[in-house]
């Protein structure tokens, strides 16, 4: 098999176990494929694009609950407009935030070493909240408010550091706002659909207008969406299990250990 095509099954795997865990999809890539030696403009826009394999994953696992979106009426609940305003005030800070600052963010935190402090910052975090006895009393996301969504897209804004991750900041702060923990990661799940999205489709773009895209790529992304989406469906529904009954803590004890791992060891650099 084509060492690029070992690559996408790698990346897809990596991908599509982190990026719903609290531990960063796009920190695990970016150490990932320095390790692999596939960095630069291709692989930046690969490790993009696969994400839609993972987004695409939570569309089909949450379909029943997508479709709410699409009524008319107003039954309440995360569906219809209430869910449209939802998903919106969650969106659009990241969205604005990641557009303005784009080459900053590209230029000086997609290396190992940011992404390695980013790790041991959430993971820290993700103890502390932990460790406090917060008041929780929203168990479902139909009883989300559009405060609490709008404070939660306030947190994903985090997760433009690369290490942070969307789903640690999404989460942790949707626990702190009073969302259960579980609640916070189903609603984690669907936040990354608009999100994953607009990356993916404004990478696309970057890629065929820049030339950076060719026709012998397609194997190489075909193979990368179709793992990631595997994986991330397993993923899925195995983590939102965990979350039902436990604490985040493992994971932040993972992160603080990755972080060592890549502050000591060259491979990753």
């Amino acid at each position: 098999m084509d060492s690029l095509i070992w690559i996408a099954v790698v990346l897809g795997v990596v991908e599509g176990l982190t990026e719903f865990l609290p531990v960063s999809s796009t920190g695990h890539l970016i150490l990932a494929g320095h390790a692999l030696h596939f960095t630069g403009a291709q692989s930046d826009i690969f490790e993009v694009v696969i994400q839609a394999g993972a987004m695409m994953a939570v569309i089909g696992a949450y379909r029943g609950r997508l479709a709410g979106f699409l009524t008319s009426k107003q039954t309440g609940g995360l569906s219809g407009r209430n869910g449209w305003i939802c998903i919106g005030f969650t969106t659009a800070p990241a969205l604005m935030l990641g557009f303005v600052f784009r080459h900053v963010i590209k230029e000086q935190l997609f290396k190992p070493a940011p992404v390695a402090m980013a790790l041991v910052v959430g993971g820290v975090g993700m103890l502390i909240v932990e460790s406090v006895m917060l008041k929780t009393d929203t168990d479902s996301v139909d009883g989300l408010t559009w405060r609490q969504a709008l404070g939660i897209g306030l947190f994903q804004c985090l997760a433009l550091w690369p290490g942070m991750s969307r789903s640690a900041a999404t989460i942790v702060g949707g626990m702190i706002l009073g969302l259960t923990r579980k609640t916070a990661a189903e609603y984690s799940f669907l936040a990354a659909i608009p999100v994953i999205g607009a990356a993916t489709a404004y990478d696309l773009y970057k890629g065929i207008h820049g030339h950076l895209l060719r026709v012998s790529d397609a194997p190489m992304f075909a193979v990368g969406l179709l793992v990631s989406f595997v994986t991330a469906w397993m993923t899925i529904r195995v983590f939102l299990n965990y979350v039902s009954g436990r604490t985040l803590r493992p994971f932040a004890v993972y992160r603080l250990a990755l972080a060592a791992a890549v502050l000591r060891f060259p491979v990753f650099g």
